[in-house]
């Protein structure tokens, strides 16, 4: 039973300026996943926006700008040239610096990497072999055997491979691995589109948008009371075209619930390149 809450629980959360002034448009790539995306060279950074307020002026060269939001939440907009350079290799430098910000966190991550859980064993047979239950459902579209704690479920487009406390349940392209003994869930697609690990009180999420412009964002949180870092919750929000330069949000907050935060943060982003 905590198995499937524990799968159930991450199946959920699946389907869970400068004032306006100086921003200069040198190009518009057409993208073929949500509309065009402007190549600005000077970010717009209005003095509010939803929860934030902005602190000071932008920078004088118009590639950053400083918000402060509720309970000393920050958030930092950038301007990035890729200077033919992938987006990935920028975005990771980004990762690399939130993530120091909650090394309790990063390193329970990447203490307990997912196991792949084993295949079930089972007896083509409806009985019970010294104490340990085996049955066999077979039906059209339907294959279910199971063993005592282990079980293999084959479904038209869906398959469920669980050995004790592990699971893996596998939804078209969608994979969810699930370990009850250590409280790691990770769920990731084919197209690498969504990537989402969980470990005890830490979890990190990774987006990216299939096609060619650069739609990704980045969450990494410790929900522990053992924190040791300022920060609870940090991660980012960025768009921009293939070729750059794209803009990207960084978040940093105090508290665990921050939705309204990251929803500026993306405005922001959204109010530079658009949509």
């Amino acid at each position: 039973m905590r198995l499937f809450l524990l799968m159930a629980s991450a199946t959920a959360l699946m389907t869970a300026a400068c004032d306006g002034e100086g921003s200069r448009v040198s190009t518009v790539s057409i993208t073929d996943d949500g509309g065009p995306l402007k190549v600005v060279t000077t970010l717009q950074c209005p003095q509010t926006q939803g929860p934030l307020t902005r602190k000071g002026g932008p920078a004088a060269d118009g590639l950053s700008c400083d918000y402060a939001g509720p309970r000393g939440s920050e958030v930092t907009l950038h301007l990035v040239a890729l200077d033919g350079a992938d987006a990935t290799e920028a975005l990771k430098a980004f990762e690399t610096r939130l993530s120091s910000e909650l090394p309790a966190a990063e390193a329970r991550l990447a203490s307990a990497p997912m196991e792949q859980a084993a295949d079930a064993t089972v007896d083509v047979r409806s009985e019970t072999v010294d104490g340990v239950e085996h049955a066999e459902v077979r039906m059209p579209g339907v294959d279910i055997q199971a063993k005592g704690d282990d079980a293999v479920v084959r479904l038209p487009g869906m398959s469920i491979d669980a050995s004790g406390n592990k699971a893996i349940v596998r939804i078209g392209g969608l994979q969810i691995n699930a370990d009850d003994a250590s409280e790691q869930v990770s769920i990731t697609t084919e197209d690498e589109a969504l990537d989402i690990r969980a470990h005890g009180d830490a979890t990190v999420v990774r987006t990216r948008a299939p096609g060619k412009s650069v739609r990704a964002n980045f969450i990494l949180t410790d929900g522990s009371g053992e924190a040791r870092g300022l920060w609870r919750v940090v991660g980012y929000e960025a768009r921009g075209p293939s070729g750059g330069p794209i803009v990207v949000a960084t978040v940093k907050s105090k508290g665990r619930n921050e939705d309204g935060l990251f929803d500026a943060a993306r405005d922001l982003v959204r109010l530079n390149v658009g949509d």
